[in-house]
């Protein structure tokens, strides 16, 4: 892998091409990213970039009504990631993110990285958080058939059987039941770039990208594209 940034999803709309043929595309802010550590095999026994994405607040000071200085750090940074970001010279990010680039000593601490990696016709993956649903049934979760809707029948949106009585008196591992329902790690691969703007980083990707509106995605050079 030689190409990867972090973005977040702006939302979506759809795109015409020049014979005026309409695309669903996914909006995503990438980056600016910036090298925050470059790992090393002889350093940390293995080659690889840490980037850092999105600026985080400063600290906040307030003062109570007896004039003591309060200190909220609850969207700050705490003593041991200002040194780290310090040392690489770059502000406090939210994200951080390593990945394994074929080329990691190429990389130096602070170095920009852009939308401008990637081009139109690129194929990516993207790893998101997909949208939590809470706690569902087994018909929303897993798609399973309903029962009868009748008055007399008692078995409507049940799962079902979940397994026989005397053999093998338990129920398997895996089997389709109610419980929580998405906020799960989701990758969607194979998917097409079809626009870049380099000026305002920002990457139209064709169709859906895991996760809800201001979330943070991972986009790498697809693992699968037909060469």
């Amino acid at each position: 892998m030689n190409k990867a940034i972090l973005a977040t999803k702006v939302g979506m709309t759809q795109i015409f091409n020049e014979n005026g043929v309409l695309t669903p595309v996914t909006v995503l802010q990438a980056g600016p990213c910036y090298v925050t550590q470059v790992k090393t095999v002889d350093n940390d026994g293995y080659s690889a970039v840490q980037v850092g994405f999105v600026d985080k607040k400063d600290k906040v000071i307030t003062k109570d009504a007896s004039g003591k200085k309060e200190i909220k750090r609850s969207h700050g940074v705490n003593k041991p990631l200002q040194g780290h970001f310090a040392k690489a010279g770059v502000s406090g990010k939210r994200y951080l993110k390593e990945f394994k680039f074929e080329n990691a000593e190429e990389y130096t601490l602070g170095q920009e990285i852009k939308a401008d990696i990637f081009e139109a016709g690129d194929k990516i993956d993207a790893t998101g958080t997909s949208k939590g649903k809470g706690f569902q049934g087994a018909i929303k979760r897993h798609g399973l058939h309903r029962g009868p809707m009748g008055h007399g029948s008692k078995f409507h949106r049940h799962a079902g059987s979940n397994g026989a009585c005397s053999d093998p008196s338990r129920v398997f591992k895996g089997k389709k039941m109610p419980g929580q329902m998405g906020s799960v790690k989701v990758t969607i691969q194979n998917l097409e770039i079809v626009k870049v703007d380099a000026e305002q980083n920002l990457i139209l990707v064709k169709g859906a990208v895991p996760g809800p509106k201001k979330a943070c995605v991972v986009l790498k050079e697809s693992v699968k594209a037909s060469k």
